[in-house]
């Protein structure tokens, strides 16, 4: 399993929302974390623990609404059933046999940019670019 590309797809991620205002972009991630939460719930294979699941990342994406702090954990909470449905053989996309090792590789990425709470990528780049430019000395008129 390649490990790059489920990177590469986290930072993408990250760079996309990054052009989301806040608070939308908050609020729009806990409806991502909502999703995820019943991504198996079409044959993820563990019964009625999927929905049990679904309830616990329905609460995350809930006080996610307010909380940068609940998107990162209902992202890590993908994470690991990701892992448990990878090891189960039950992948989130039924084709794709790496697909769960591939979403549990992504997900602590967003995860992480979550828990650091969410800031704009672009917006950080456009400070950074700034801050360069007038940084730079300039040579006095004669």
């Amino acid at each position: 399993m390649n490990v790059v590309v489920p990177i590469m797809i986290g930072v993408g991620y990250v760079c996309l929302m990054s052009l989301i205002r806040e608070p939308y972009r908050r609020r729009f991630n806990a409806i991502m974390v909502a999703g995820a939460g019943a991504a198996y719930l079409s044959g993820g294979g563990f019964g009625p623990w999927e929905f049990a699941f679904t309830a616990v990342m329905t609460y995350c994406a809930y006080r996610g609404l307010e909380s940068w702090t609940f998107v990162g954990i209902g992202w890590l909470l993908h994470t690991g059933w990701d892992l448990l449905h990878h090891l189960h053989g039950n992948p989130i996309i039924p084709f794709a046999d790496g697909s769960s090792l591939g979403c549990a590789i992504c997900d602590p990425v967003i995860a992480l940019w979550c828990f650091s709470g969410g800031p704009s990528v672009t917006g950080l780049l456009r400070v950074r670019l700034g801050r360069s430019r007038v940084e730079q000395p300039t040579t006095p008129p004669p």
